[in-house]
């Protein structure tokens, strides 16, 4: 589901996949490669919108200050919901003023 009306300083959470030999604990949907070397897995990142482009991209920051131009129609996109932002509101970055 598309985000709506998306505002500077939203918090997003974004599902991003990810494959490695040991997911960690946050991993989810945990499945084995074909060979079994690896394990794809999803695991959500707690972000914030930093900018809207001008063609409506969102400009999401992480923890660790990388940036990410994701579309607000990419549906791994959605706001973070109540019980994130109170309790797990430490996950997100904050905006430099």
């Amino acid at each position: 589901m598309p985000i709506r009306n998306p505002k500077i300083g939203d918090k997003v959470v974004y599902a991003k996949d990810k494959h490695s030999g040991s997911p960690g604990q946050r991993a989810q949907e945990v499945t084995a490669s074909p060979k079994g070397d690896l394990y794809n897995y999803i695991v959500e990142k707690y972000w914030v919108v930093k900018a809207i482009d001008h063609d409506g991209r969102l400009l999401l920051k992480t923890r660790r200050g990388k940036e990410h131009l994701i579309s607000p129609n990419d549906p791994r996109l959605r706001l973070a919901s109540i019980w994130e932002r109170v309790f797990l509101s430490n996950r997100f970055p904050t905006l430099d003023s």
